[in-house]
Protein backbone atom coordinates (compact mmCIF):
# COMPACT_ATOMS: atom_id res chain seq x y z
CA UNK A 1 0.00 0.00 0.00
CA UNK A 2 1.33 3.33 -1.08
CA UNK A 3 1.38 6.22 1.65
CA UNK A 4 0.90 10.07 0.69
CA UNK A 5 3.94 11.82 0.04
CA UNK A 6 4.94 14.36 2.39
CA UNK A 7 4.59 17.42 -0.45
CA UNK A 8 1.17 16.25 -0.69
CA UNK A 9 0.68 16.40 3.20
CA UNK A 10 2.83 19.79 3.32
CA UNK A 11 -0.04 21.69 1.00
CA UNK A 12 -2.91 22.33 3.46
CA UNK A 13 -0.48 23.21 6.45
CA UNK A 14 0.71 25.84 3.83
CA UNK A 15 -2.28 27.34 2.78
CA UNK A 16 -3.39 27.46 6.52
CA UNK A 17 -0.33 29.36 7.38
CA UNK A 18 -1.25 31.50 4.32
CA UNK A 19 -4.53 32.71 5.02
CA UNK A 20 -3.45 32.92 8.42
CA UNK A 21 -0.99 35.60 7.43
CA UNK A 22 -2.95 37.40 5.66
CA UNK A 23 -5.73 37.77 8.29
CA UNK A 24 -3.17 38.94 11.14
CA UNK A 25 -1.42 41.35 8.33
CA UNK A 26 -5.04 43.11 7.65
CA UNK A 27 -5.58 43.24 11.81
CA UNK A 28 -2.02 44.85 11.69
CA UNK A 29 -2.84 47.66 8.86
CA UNK A 30 -6.54 48.09 10.31
CA UNK A 31 -5.08 48.89 13.56
CA UNK A 32 -2.11 51.15 12.19
CA UNK A 33 -4.93 53.14 10.36
CA UNK A 34 -7.37 53.44 13.78
CA UNK A 35 -4.26 54.83 15.38
CA UNK A 36 -3.17 57.51 13.08
CA UNK A 37 -6.35 58.75 12.61
CA UNK A 38 -7.19 59.09 16.23
CA UNK A 39 -3.23 60.85 16.32
CA UNK A 40 -1.85 58.07 18.55
CA UNK A 41 1.00 57.07 15.73
CA UNK A 42 2.62 60.86 13.85
CA UNK A 43 4.41 60.25 10.54
CA UNK A 44 8.10 61.63 10.79
CA UNK A 45 7.82 65.09 8.23
CA UNK A 46 10.59 65.06 5.63
CA UNK A 47 13.21 67.06 5.76
CA UNK A 48 14.17 69.55 3.85
CA UNK A 49 17.27 69.32 1.42
CA UNK A 50 20.55 70.79 1.88
CA UNK A 51 21.13 74.57 1.28
CA UNK A 52 17.05 75.14 1.35
CA UNK A 53 15.54 77.73 3.43
CA UNK A 54 12.88 76.76 5.14
CA UNK A 55 10.28 79.28 5.64
CA UNK A 56 7.38 78.55 8.38
CA UNK A 57 4.10 80.35 6.69
CA UNK A 58 0.93 80.40 8.67
CA UNK A 59 -2.36 80.93 7.09
CA UNK A 60 -4.80 83.57 8.56
CA UNK A 61 -7.98 84.93 7.71
CA UNK A 62 -7.65 88.39 6.03
CA UNK A 63 -8.48 91.24 8.12
CA UNK A 64 -11.88 92.89 7.81
CA UNK A 65 -12.55 95.61 5.42
CA UNK A 66 -13.12 98.68 6.53
CA UNK A 67 -17.09 99.64 6.73
CA UNK A 68 -17.25 103.02 4.95
CA UNK A 69 -21.02 104.40 6.15
CA UNK A 70 -22.34 106.84 3.27
CA UNK A 71 -23.75 109.35 4.34
CA UNK A 72 -27.74 109.64 4.40
CA UNK A 73 -29.45 111.26 1.76
CA UNK A 74 -32.01 113.44 2.77
CA UNK A 75 -35.22 112.30 1.89
CA UNK A 76 -37.64 114.10 -0.47
CA UNK A 77 -40.86 114.70 0.88
CA UNK A 78 -43.79 112.81 -1.12
CA UNK A 79 -45.98 115.39 -3.51
CA UNK A 80 -49.93 115.41 -1.98
CA UNK A 81 -52.21 112.69 -3.34
CA UNK A 82 -54.33 114.99 -6.52
CA UNK A 83 -57.51 114.70 -6.40
CA UNK A 84 -58.62 112.89 -9.82
CA UNK A 85 -59.79 115.62 -12.67
CA UNK A 86 -61.25 114.92 -16.31
CA UNK A 87 -58.10 114.11 -19.11
CA UNK A 88 -57.21 117.52 -21.21
CA UNK A 89 -55.59 116.42 -24.47
CA UNK A 90 -53.56 118.86 -25.46
CA UNK A 91 -52.00 118.98 -29.11
CA UNK A 92 -48.63 118.11 -28.88
CA UNK A 93 -46.95 120.99 -31.05
CA UNK A 94 -48.53 123.74 -28.17
CA UNK A 95 -46.15 124.40 -24.85
CA UNK A 96 -46.99 122.29 -21.59
CA UNK A 97 -49.99 124.46 -19.61
CA UNK A 98 -49.38 125.97 -16.25
CA UNK A 99 -50.87 123.85 -13.72
CA UNK A 100 -53.31 126.35 -12.94
CA UNK A 101 -54.56 126.55 -16.31
CA UNK A 102 -54.50 123.25 -16.59
CA UNK A 103 -56.95 122.85 -13.34
CA UNK A 104 -58.99 125.83 -14.64
CA UNK A 105 -59.66 123.89 -17.69
CA UNK A 106 -60.24 120.92 -15.68
CA UNK A 107 -63.08 122.45 -13.60
CA UNK A 108 -64.37 123.63 -16.83
CA UNK A 109 -64.88 120.49 -18.30
CA UNK A 110 -66.35 118.99 -15.21
CA UNK A 111 -68.69 121.71 -15.31
CA UNK A 112 -69.69 121.39 -19.28
CA UNK A 113 -70.13 117.77 -18.65
CA UNK A 114 -72.59 117.45 -15.54
CA UNK A 115 -74.39 120.50 -17.41
CA UNK A 116 -74.99 118.02 -20.20
CA UNK A 117 -75.88 114.87 -17.83
CA UNK A 118 -79.22 117.29 -16.61
CA UNK A 119 -79.43 119.08 -20.11
CA UNK A 120 -78.63 122.46 -18.43
CA UNK A 121 -76.86 125.17 -19.85
CA UNK A 122 -74.67 128.49 -18.43
CA UNK A 123 -77.01 131.24 -18.25
CA UNK A 124 -76.75 134.81 -17.34
CA UNK A 125 -79.45 137.15 -15.70
CA UNK A 126 -78.06 140.71 -17.36
CA UNK A 127 -81.20 140.40 -19.86
CA UNK A 128 -83.31 142.25 -17.08
CA UNK A 129 -80.42 145.29 -18.10
CA UNK A 130 -83.49 146.83 -20.51
CA UNK A 131 -86.52 147.92 -19.46
CA UNK A 132 -89.56 148.04 -21.61
CA UNK A 133 -92.83 149.98 -21.55
CA UNK A 134 -95.28 147.57 -20.92
CA UNK A 135 -99.25 147.81 -21.90
CA UNK A 136 -100.41 144.26 -21.49
CA UNK A 137 -103.77 143.12 -23.18
CA UNK A 138 -107.26 142.97 -21.74
CA UNK A 139 -108.60 139.06 -20.30
CA UNK A 140 -109.60 136.79 -22.54
CA UNK A 141 -110.38 133.21 -23.39
CA UNK A 142 -108.73 131.88 -26.66
CA UNK A 143 -109.92 129.05 -29.07
CA UNK A 144 -107.16 127.31 -31.04
CA UNK A 145 -107.31 124.61 -34.15
CA UNK A 146 -103.90 122.15 -32.48
CA UNK A 147 -102.50 120.14 -35.78
CA UNK A 148 -99.56 117.22 -34.31
CA UNK A 149 -97.30 116.72 -37.33
CA UNK A 150 -94.85 113.99 -36.53
CA UNK A 151 -91.90 112.56 -38.68
CA UNK A 152 -92.73 109.10 -38.18
CA UNK A 153 -96.92 108.71 -38.53
CA UNK A 154 -99.57 110.56 -39.84
CA UNK A 155 -100.68 114.27 -38.78
CA UNK A 156 -103.26 114.03 -35.77
CA UNK A 157 -105.82 116.56 -34.85
CA UNK A 158 -107.14 118.19 -31.81
CA UNK A 159 -108.10 121.70 -30.60
CA UNK A 160 -107.11 123.81 -27.47
CA UNK A 161 -107.39 126.93 -25.17
CA UNK A 162 -106.00 129.99 -23.48
CA UNK A 163 -107.34 131.56 -20.94
CA UNK A 164 -106.07 135.04 -20.30
CA UNK A 165 -107.27 136.77 -17.21
CA UNK A 166 -106.02 139.56 -14.93
CA UNK A 167 -107.13 143.08 -12.56
CA UNK A 168 -104.57 145.26 -13.02
CA UNK A 169 -102.36 143.87 -10.09
CA UNK A 170 -102.83 140.17 -10.27
CA UNK A 171 -102.91 137.10 -13.83
CA UNK A 172 -103.76 133.99 -14.34
CA UNK A 173 -102.91 132.11 -17.78
CA UNK A 174 -104.65 128.96 -18.21
CA UNK A 175 -103.86 126.76 -21.71
CA UNK A 176 -104.84 122.69 -22.43
CA UNK A 177 -103.98 121.47 -25.53
CA UNK A 178 -104.88 117.71 -27.11
CA UNK A 179 -105.18 115.48 -29.84
CA UNK A 180 -107.37 112.62 -30.53
CA UNK A 181 -109.20 113.31 -26.92
CA UNK A 182 -105.94 113.21 -25.22
CA UNK A 183 -104.42 115.60 -23.57
CA UNK A 184 -100.89 116.15 -24.14
CA UNK A 185 -100.23 119.86 -22.63
CA UNK A 186 -101.66 121.12 -19.48
CA UNK A 187 -100.36 124.02 -17.82
CA UNK A 188 -100.61 127.18 -15.40
CA UNK A 189 -98.83 130.51 -14.63
CA UNK A 190 -99.77 132.59 -11.98
CA UNK A 191 -98.20 136.31 -9.96
CA UNK A 192 -98.66 139.66 -9.60
CA UNK A 193 -98.38 142.86 -12.08
CA UNK A 194 -95.65 145.38 -11.78
CA UNK A 195 -94.27 148.14 -13.27
CA UNK A 196 -92.03 145.81 -14.95
CA UNK A 197 -94.72 143.59 -16.15
CA UNK A 198 -95.81 139.93 -15.77
CA UNK A 199 -94.31 138.70 -12.13
CA UNK A 200 -95.32 135.20 -12.03
CA UNK A 201 -94.84 133.57 -8.30
CA UNK A 202 -95.98 129.99 -9.77
CA UNK A 203 -95.41 128.11 -12.77
CA UNK A 204 -97.18 124.02 -13.18
CA UNK A 205 -96.65 122.39 -16.37
CA UNK A 206 -98.45 118.46 -16.87
CA UNK A 207 -97.28 116.61 -20.18
CA UNK A 208 -98.87 113.40 -21.33
CA UNK A 209 -97.39 110.28 -19.46
CA UNK A 210 -95.44 112.63 -17.14
CA UNK A 211 -95.69 114.03 -13.81
CA UNK A 212 -96.77 117.86 -13.01
CA UNK A 213 -93.73 120.04 -12.50
CA UNK A 214 -93.65 123.54 -10.51
CA UNK A 215 -91.53 126.14 -10.73
CA UNK A 216 -91.55 128.75 -7.93
CA UNK A 217 -90.44 132.55 -8.00
CA UNK A 218 -90.05 133.32 -4.38
CA UNK A 219 -90.54 136.47 -3.26
CA UNK A 220 -89.43 136.50 0.17
CA UNK A 221 -86.25 134.58 -0.71
CA UNK A 222 -85.60 136.47 -4.00
CA UNK A 223 -84.82 132.61 -5.49
CA UNK A 224 -86.48 130.39 -8.43
CA UNK A 225 -86.46 127.21 -7.49
CA UNK A 226 -88.03 123.58 -9.35
CA UNK A 227 -89.49 120.68 -7.82
CA UNK A 228 -87.88 118.42 -10.65
CA UNK A 229 -84.25 120.16 -10.13
CA UNK A 230 -81.74 121.02 -7.25
CA UNK A 231 -81.00 124.59 -9.07
CA UNK A 232 -82.05 127.66 -8.09
CA UNK A 233 -81.59 131.13 -9.50
CA UNK A 234 -81.73 134.61 -7.51
CA UNK A 235 -84.96 136.31 -9.08
CA UNK A 236 -84.03 139.96 -10.01
CA UNK A 237 -87.59 141.16 -11.42
CA UNK A 238 -88.04 140.93 -15.43
CA UNK A 239 -88.39 137.13 -15.10
CA UNK A 240 -90.59 135.11 -17.20
CA UNK A 241 -92.56 131.52 -17.22
CA UNK A 242 -93.05 129.93 -20.69
CA UNK A 243 -96.36 131.00 -20.56
CA UNK A 244 -96.35 134.26 -19.29
CA UNK A 245 -93.63 134.88 -21.76
CA UNK A 246 -96.06 134.95 -24.57
CA UNK A 247 -98.37 137.92 -22.61
CA UNK A 248 -95.58 139.56 -21.66
CA UNK A 249 -94.07 140.01 -25.36
CA UNK A 250 -97.84 141.23 -25.92
CA UNK A 251 -97.33 143.61 -23.15
CA UNK A 252 -93.89 145.14 -24.97
CA UNK A 253 -95.73 144.99 -28.33
CA UNK A 254 -98.67 147.30 -27.37
CA UNK A 255 -96.24 149.38 -24.86
CA UNK A 256 -93.42 149.54 -26.84
CA UNK A 257 -94.04 148.58 -30.71
CA UNK A 258 -90.88 150.72 -31.59
CA UNK A 259 -88.85 147.39 -30.54
CA UNK A 260 -90.37 145.07 -32.72
CA UNK A 261 -87.92 145.32 -35.84
CA UNK A 262 -87.11 142.63 -38.36
CA UNK A 263 -84.20 141.61 -37.64
CA UNK A 264 -83.26 142.73 -33.91
CA UNK A 265 -83.91 140.72 -30.85
CA UNK A 266 -85.67 140.93 -27.10
CA UNK A 267 -83.73 139.48 -24.79
CA UNK A 268 -85.96 137.73 -21.71
CA UNK A 269 -85.06 135.44 -18.59
CA UNK A 270 -87.29 132.71 -19.00
CA UNK A 271 -87.42 129.26 -16.08
CA UNK A 272 -88.82 126.12 -17.49
CA UNK A 273 -88.95 122.90 -15.85
CA UNK A 274 -86.02 122.01 -14.59
CA UNK A 275 -83.63 125.50 -14.85
CA UNK A 276 -83.32 128.77 -16.30
CA UNK A 277 -81.96 131.18 -19.19
CA UNK A 278 -82.24 134.04 -21.20
CA UNK A 279 -84.05 133.50 -24.29
CA UNK A 280 -83.03 135.29 -27.12
CA UNK A 281 -86.57 136.16 -29.15
CA UNK A 282 -85.76 137.05 -32.47
CA UNK A 283 -88.24 139.25 -34.21
CA UNK A 284 -87.98 137.60 -38.04
CA UNK A 285 -90.65 140.10 -39.69
CA UNK A 286 -94.37 140.65 -40.47
CA UNK A 287 -96.42 138.04 -42.27
CA UNK A 288 -100.28 137.29 -43.00
CA UNK A 289 -102.28 134.92 -41.07
CA UNK A 290 -105.73 133.85 -42.14
CA UNK A 291 -107.72 133.35 -38.76
CA UNK A 292 -111.26 131.89 -39.50
CA UNK A 293 -110.95 132.88 -43.29
CA UNK A 294 -109.96 137.00 -42.57
CA UNK A 295 -106.62 137.97 -43.37
CA UNK A 296 -104.59 138.73 -40.35
CA UNK A 297 -101.21 141.03 -40.43
CA UNK A 298 -99.08 139.26 -37.12
CA UNK A 299 -95.48 139.79 -36.09
CA UNK A 300 -93.62 136.41 -36.40
CA UNK A 301 -91.19 136.18 -33.64
CA UNK A 302 -89.22 132.88 -32.63
CA UNK A 303 -87.14 131.67 -29.68
CA UNK A 304 -84.45 128.94 -31.34
CA UNK A 305 -82.55 127.06 -28.58
CA UNK A 306 -78.77 127.35 -27.71
CA UNK A 307 -77.14 124.28 -29.86
CA UNK A 308 -76.98 120.84 -27.84
CA UNK A 309 -80.06 122.19 -26.00
CA UNK A 310 -83.09 119.55 -25.61
CA UNK A 311 -85.31 122.43 -25.16
CA UNK A 312 -88.30 123.51 -27.86
CA UNK A 313 -88.23 125.78 -30.40
CA UNK A 314 -91.18 128.30 -29.87
CA UNK A 315 -92.80 130.11 -32.93
CA UNK A 316 -95.09 133.32 -31.93
CA UNK A 317 -97.40 135.36 -34.16
CA UNK A 318 -98.75 138.32 -32.62
CA UNK A 319 -101.23 140.57 -34.00
CA UNK A 320 -101.42 144.10 -33.23
CA UNK A 321 -105.03 144.45 -34.59
CA UNK A 322 -106.06 142.26 -32.35
CA UNK A 323 -104.46 143.31 -29.17
CA UNK A 324 -101.41 141.46 -29.66
CA UNK A 325 -103.03 138.62 -28.69
CA UNK A 326 -101.22 135.19 -29.98
CA UNK A 327 -102.79 134.17 -32.83
CA UNK A 328 -100.60 131.41 -33.74
CA UNK A 329 -98.36 128.77 -31.79
CA UNK A 330 -95.88 126.05 -32.86
CA UNK A 331 -93.80 124.32 -30.43
CA UNK A 332 -90.80 122.05 -32.50
CA UNK A 333 -89.41 119.23 -30.45
CA UNK A 334 -85.57 118.40 -31.29
CA UNK A 335 -86.44 115.80 -33.49
CA UNK A 336 -88.93 117.50 -35.94
CA UNK A 337 -92.30 117.01 -34.61
CA UNK A 338 -94.35 120.00 -33.96
CA UNK A 339 -97.31 120.89 -32.31
CA UNK A 340 -99.23 123.93 -34.37
CA UNK A 341 -101.92 126.01 -33.10
CA UNK A 342 -104.10 128.38 -35.23
CA UNK A 343 -106.81 130.82 -33.29
CA UNK A 344 -110.43 129.86 -34.11
CA UNK A 345 -112.16 132.10 -31.44
CA UNK A 346 -111.43 135.11 -29.60
CA UNK A 347 -113.60 136.08 -26.49
CA UNK A 348 -112.59 139.45 -24.78
CA UNK A 349 -113.62 139.79 -21.43
CA UNK A 350 -114.65 143.68 -20.24
CA UNK A 351 -112.60 143.01 -16.96
CA UNK A 352 -109.11 144.57 -17.94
Amino acid sequence: MDLPSSSAQDKPSRTRLRRLSVLIAAVILHLIAISWFSGAIVFPKPSAPENTTVIAATLEAPPPKPVIKAAAKPVKPKAPARTATPRIVQSPALPPASTEVVAAQAEVSLADELAAQENLEPTDTDSQAINYNIDLPPSADLKYDVQKISQESAPMYGSGTISWHTDGSKYTVNGEFGVLFITALRFQSSGTIEDIGIAPELYSEKRFRKAETNTHFHRERNTISFSSSTLSYPRTGGEQDRASIVWQLAGIGRGDSGKFIAGSSIDLFVAGTRNAETWQILIIGQEDITIDGISTRAWHVARAPRVGSHEQKLDIWLAPDQNWYPVRLRYTETNGDYLDMTLTSLNVSAIH
